[in-house]
């Protein structure tokens, strides 16, 4: 499971660190073989160990293909999918396709996101939050299936 905020540096070729809290756990339980592609909804990439990749491969092998939406779906995630691996310092590449489309320079953040990572630049990683922070206070209450996650 991973969760939390990083702020962390891309060097000059596009290298990532992977948190220390996480590197193990990632050598554990995929040998350090990574998945990235684009998200769906914003400007950030979705990094998957390689065994939760292939769940979302499964699924996305068992929709209906002939389906316009599931076409796409399928273009956009596995077109744009690039396989990973941490080197012996934990770290690995991002593509430079990758981090052109998700506007990555030096500074991003990568975000644990329960069974995979989200990628963002740390520019938009704040702009974001602020934006959701600000829309939960305007909307007032939870929706009734969240309402247990109050404190």
């Amino acid at each position: 499971m991973f969760r939390g905020a990083n702020a962390i540096n891309l060097d000059a070729k596009g290298r990532l660190a992977m948190p220390a809290r996480y590197r193990d756990r990632l050598v554990e339980s995929c040998g350090g073989q990574l998945v990235v592609t684009i998200a769906l909804e914003d400007r950030c990439l979705w990094i998957y160990p390689l065994h939760e990749w292939e769940a979302v491969e499964a699924k996305l092998r068992q929709a209906p293909n002939m389906n316009p939406a599931v076409k796409r779906l399928q273009r956009l995630l596995i077109g744009n999918a690039f396989e990973l691996e941490l080197d012996g310092a934990g770290r690995f590449v991002v593509p430079p396709l990758l981090r052109e489309y998700a506007g990555l320079d030096k500074k991003v953040m990568l975000v644990g996101q329960i069974g995979k990572f989200e990628l963002w630049s740390e520019d938009a990683w704040t702009a974001t939050t602020s934006a959701y922070l600000d829309e939960s206070q305007e909307a007032g209450e939870l929706p009734a299936e969240l309402h247990s996650l109050s404190l």
